[in-house]
């Protein structure tokens, strides 16, 4: 089984959205454990339209945080194999199946990625490795969104699953999910990734939205870069494109463009620079509270 955790704060519509596309696809066995960090019931009529018509279980969890939602959801999970779809996610068609397939072909598989697909077709959220494959310290960067993430449970919980102190909610705000494939395969696990499993995701890039969170999102990844001691000539490339885009974008006129880019280059240098990123401990393992 599929265990599917949602963590989740300040959406109803988008969920249900996402529970249709999931009952749609019902191609492999699964369950969702809904991870409410809402500090109100805007989610108890939701949670209880649609317990009869999926293997649903609504959490609350007392702490904030993307990823606190994500391991304590982790920790109820029953399946072998967990994912951490975004509440504002679709599912195609038989994208489970795809999932389970993987696993099921290759026992020696620990973790499967996919990239992110546009509502309105193609790739979307950021840059993606065009090739197939085995996943390294050189490519997991292009290879990795937490939406379209898949562990063997187990493993998951030994690693201790996401750091608390990255994503959503913390000061380093984003590659929490490229930080736990480093950590995976630091103790030699294989992680692979799959440009056809695709998770439909609304791309916001270079918007308001994008804007505002850029530095703190810079800052993740930063901090990830250096916390894995990637060599040069993959950190480089990452930390100096932005300053690119800024001259693109301001040549165009683009001064909101201009701005994400901004933003997203002093993010990811003041990530980079962190004491933390040489000093913070990784996740201690997690205990199944299943």
């Amino acid at each position: 089984m599929i265990s599917l955790v949602v963590s989740t704060k300040g959406r109803v519509a988008e969920i249900g959205a996402l529970f249709e596309s999931l009952l749609a696809d019902a191609s492999a066995e699964y369950e969702v454990i809904l991870v409410d960090q809402n500090g109100d019931g805007r989610l108890d009529a939701l949670a209880a339209e649609w317990a009869p018509r999926l293997p649903l279980r609504h959490l609350r969890s007392p702490e904030g945080g993307a990823n606190a939602g994500r391991n304590l959801g982790l920790r109820h999970a029953r399946g072998d194999l967990v994912g951490f779809p975004d509440d504002d996610c679709l599912f195609p068609p038989g994208a489970l199946a795809q999932v389970r397939a993987a696993f099921d072909a290759d026992a020696t598989l620990a973790i499967l990625t996919g990239p992110a697909a546009a509502p309105e077709g193609g790739l979307g959220s950021g840059r993606w490795n065009p090739a197939g494959g085995p996943i390294t310290l050189a490519n997991v960067w292009t290879s990795v969104i937490e939406f379209n993430l898949w562990l063997r449970r187990d493993l998951a919980l030994a690693l201790g699953g996401f750091d608390e102190a990255m994503g959503p909610g913390a000061r380093f705000g984003s590659a929490e999910g490229n930080d736990l494939v480093c950590r995976a395969m630091a103790l030699g696990h294989a992680a692979r990734y799959e440009p056809s499993l695709r998770i439909i995701h609304p791309d916001k890039r270079l918007t308001p939205e994008a804007v505002a969170r850029a530095k703190r999102y810079g800052l993740g990844l930063g901090f990830a870069l250096r916390r894995h001691g990637v060599p040069a000539g993959t950190w480089a490339p990452l930390m100096y494109r932005p300053l690119g885009g800024i001259g693109v974008s301001l040549l165009r006129g683009r001064l909101l463009h201009a701005r994400y880019y901004w933003a997203t280059f002093l993010g990811r240098m003041e990530g980079f620079l962190a004491p933390e990123a040489s000093a913070l401990p990784h996740p201690a393992p997690l205990e199944p509270l299943a």
